[in-house]
Parts: structure tokens; C-alpha cells; sequence
């Protein structure tokens, strides 16, 4: 994981770089701020992902000298078929319209988000495919 922490590090460094350039030429306290916070936001998940990877076992991607055959095996489980992921983009379609056309459907849609995470989390515990 130390690729990517230092990746993460890197645009930090640079999104301060380009933050102090903007506010000097802009002189925009919205712009800068924003700027500032993708520092914040690289730098705190790069810090994460380097002190996270320290105490976890070496990754084939980390071995220089690795070989292929090293990554293989099971990754983990992927969902061969779902429904519960068009249900939840339809329900946050539905929320957000809600802002234009009322509050009202603001929170019928966030109902629907609501019951479409719950079928989303709870899909596998029940039904054909409970383990």
C-alpha cells in the first residue's frame, strides 16, 4: 500500500501548491477554501493508507521481484445479478427532483433510499442466495 499512500501524499503536495498559487492570484476565499480541503482530504487519506499498510502483511503488488501467480485467489464475493442497485439510484433520483418540485417528495424519495439500502445491505441474508 505504499504506492498509494504516496500517491495520495504527492497530490496533496500539489493541491497546496496550486492552492497558494490560486489564492494569490484570485484572491477567492471560496476557491481557496476549496482548495484547501482537497488538501486536507489527500493528505489525511494518504497518512491513513500508509500507517493502515504498515500493519498489514506485504501485498503481492508490493514485491518488486513478484510474480503473477502470487495475486491469485479468491478476491472475495461480487454479486452476480442485483436489482437493489437501480432501485437506489431510482430512489435518489426521485430525492433530489424533490428539491425542485417540493419537500415533500424530498422525503417520499428518502424513504425509498431508505428501503433501498436496507434491500441492498440485507439482500443475501434471506431468500435464494442466504448463506
Amino acid at each position: 500500500m505504499k504506492v498509494e499512500g504516496w500517491l495520495f501524499l504527492g497530490c496533496g503536495i500539489f493541491f497546496a501548491g496550486a492552492d497558494v498559487v490560486y489564492w494569490y492570484t484570485s484572491y477567492d476565499p471560496t476557491g481557496t477554501t476549496a482548495l484547501a480541503l482537497a488538501v486536507g482530504l489527500a493528505l489525511l487519506t494518504g497518512f491513513y493508507v500508509l500507517f493502515t499498510g504498515r500493519r498489514l502483511p506485504p501485498r503481492p503488488e508490493d514485491n518488486p521481484d513478484g510474480e503473477i501467480i502470487e495475486g491469485t485467489g479468491e478476491i472475495g464475493f461480487f454479486s452476480p445479478r442485483s436489482w437493489w442497485p437501480l432501485f437506489l439510484g431510482f430512489s435518489g433520483a426521485v430525492m433530489f427532483v424533490g428539491v425542485a418540485f417540493g419537500w415533500w417528495l424530498v422525503l417520499i424519495g428518502l424513504l425509498m433510499v431508505l428501503l433501498s439500502s436496507i434491500g441492498f445491505v440485507f439482500e443475501y441474508y434471506r431468500g435464494l442466495f442466504s448463506h
